[in-house]
């Protein structure tokens, strides 16, 4: 806290010595420059109380390491059990399941869930159809005003890319999902506010999620709130990057035949300029 108020004091010296230089210094100058200051001080305060998550040995992050599918496919039950009640996958579709986490017919059925408009009848009136493969996931709100009402003004933020969009990366979601905490001593909280030291301020609209037991897991993993937080960070992190595995794949064959091509190239470098490089040049003097 001593860094901030450090922070603090020298930004608002740097904000009145700025203002009282200019041609408008006076009272403007002066409301300008402690508005300035306020700002510097909020903003230095909010992150002084946000904690930076720690890295953690994810299983995907080496350079030849491939995702853990079995973990994709629990962090999808925790998505559809927990996290679709508010946030939405707008960038994936029910296809990208297939040959991934779960079979064809699995993917088939769970969009077949959920109800999609179709093209309407003689009559005119609108008709739903059961989803298809191809459907994208479904929205939890059909526009943004319901998705804000139904949230005390807070917009949930689609998840597709939520693992490239924060920093941190998932280190930051598994910390911000597993990281709900009682209010230190001294700080008041808003109505329907939660405290977690890891969102910018300590005060998120989102409350606690995950509990032990929330869901039960088809293959029998034991479902503690770091299990679960876990499995959905590793299915946002596939979401994030769908060509993860295929990329690290075409890598490693690049990297194979790269380094073919090298001693390809070094043998015929060494045989082709060999004659020209070994050869000698004499010269000599016709005149005598």
């Amino acid at each position: 806290m001593a860094a901030f108020w450090r922070r603090a004091s020298v930004g608002l010296k740097e904000a009145f010595r700025r203002f009282s230089s200019s041609k408008s210094a006076g009272y403007y100058g002066l409301v300008a420059a402690s508005g300035l200051a306020a700002g510097y001080c909020t903003v230095s305060l909010a992150a002084e109380a946000t904690l930076h998550p720690p890295n953690y040995p994810w299983s995907h992050n080496g350079v030849l390491s491939a995702l853990d599918h079995q973990s994709v496919r629990r962090g999808y039950q925790v998505y559809k059990e927990v996290c679709s009640a508010c946030h939405g996958m707008e960038q994936l579709y029910f296809r990208n399941l297939v040959g991934v986490s779960h079979t064809e017919d699995e993917a088939k059925t769970f969009a077949e869930e959920y109800e999609y408009p179709d093209d309407n009848d003689e009559e005119g009136n609108p008709v739903t159809r059961p989803g298809k493969l191809s459907d994208r996931f479904p929205e939890p709100y059909p526009n943004e005003e319901a998705a804000r009402y139904a949230n005390n003004g807070a917009l949930p933020v689609d998840l597709s890319l939520v693992v490239l969009a924060r920093e941190g990366g998932e280190d930051y979601i598994f910390s911000l999902l597993t990281g709900y905490y009682d209010p230190p001593a001294g700080m008041e909280l808003q109505e329907e506010m939660s405290y977690n030291p890891y969102f910018p301020g300590g005060s998120i609209g989102m409350p606690q999620q995950l509990f032990n037991g929330s869901v039960e897991y088809e293959d029998g993993t034991e479902a503690t709130v770091s299990q679960m937080a876990k499995d959905v960070c590793t299915f946002l992190r596939w979401a994030s990057e769908l060509e993860h595995d295929d990329r690290k794949k075409s890598g490693m064959k690049a990297l194979i035949l790269i380094t073919g091509l090298i001693f390809v190239t070094y043998y015929w470098k060494r045989n082709r300029w060999n004659v020209l490089k070994s050869r000698k040049i004499v010269y000599y003097n016709k005149g005598l």
